[in-house]
């Protein structure tokens, strides 16, 4: 193990399916699965024991993925828990980011999406699968903290045409799906500028994460 590995335990009570992760993941270069398990209390205690970099967790066990969540959170509000859940419940998935996970995926995924998913969350990223992430948007419009009064400008659009065209450029290239690494190859830049300029863009958009802001950017687009 090198100083760069990724210690990841899993927890899921279907055996085959986590038997098939964890050899796909330890097979993979720079990971290390550190434990597995088939339960809330299997989840709580391998997060204690071993304080992984990441915990992928699924949501359907017994003694409820949701109850493992909020206990590991409560106990570590640092520690990064991956929902990998067949769910795609607006219910699973919304109580899931409100109770601190730092992503949430639904399994299909191929093993690379998934590798790099798992590397850039542990980066400080936020990932949730596609099919999902335009639900953010709509929850966030449905719960009053965005009014959108008409004829008013969409307060989104205002907070856009606050940022630089590089800025607007990067949260392009973000929108469409790319990682920060990826960003900084296609622009011929260092990967922690571009980390530099999402953390402006977050804050001119006063957005969450960079799914938000990207779901912005999605959502000004859709109305030009």
């Amino acid at each position: 193990m090198t100083a760069n590995t990724l210690r990841v335990a899993i927890v899921d009570d279907h055996p085959i399916f986590r038997n098939g992760l964890a050899r796909s993941l330890s097979d993979e270069p720079g990971f290390e699965v550190v434990g597995e398990g088939a339960s809330a209390a299997d989840a709580i205690a391998l997060f204690s024991q071993h304080r992984p970099d990441a915990l992928l967790l699924d949501l359907s066990m017994p003694g409820g993925g949701h109850h493992a969540l909020r206990a590991i959170i409560k106990d570590d509000a640092a520690a990064t828990v991956i929902v990998l859940t067949a769910s795609e419940e607006d219910s699973d998935l919304f109580d899931a980011l409100k109770e601190g996970a730092k992503g949430y995926i639904l399994k299909g995924v191929n093993a690379s999406t998934l590798v790099s998913a798992v590397r850039n969350v542990v980066a400080g990223e936020s990932y949730v699968s596609p099919s999902l992430a335009a639900r953010i948007l709509t929850e966030m419009k449905g719960d009053g903290a965005q009014p959108h009064p008409a004829p008013a400008r969409n307060p989104q659009e205002d907070a856009l045409a606050l940022l630089t065209p590089r800025e607007e450029q990067i949260l392009g290239l973000v929108a469409d799906g790319n990682s920060n690494k990826e960003v900084a190859r296609q622009l011929s830049l260092q990967e922690k500028t571009i980390k530099h300029n999402m953390t402006r863009i977050l804050q001119k958009l006063k957005a969450r994460n960079r799914t938000e802001a990207a779901m912005f950017l999605r959502d000004a687009r859709s109305r030009s």
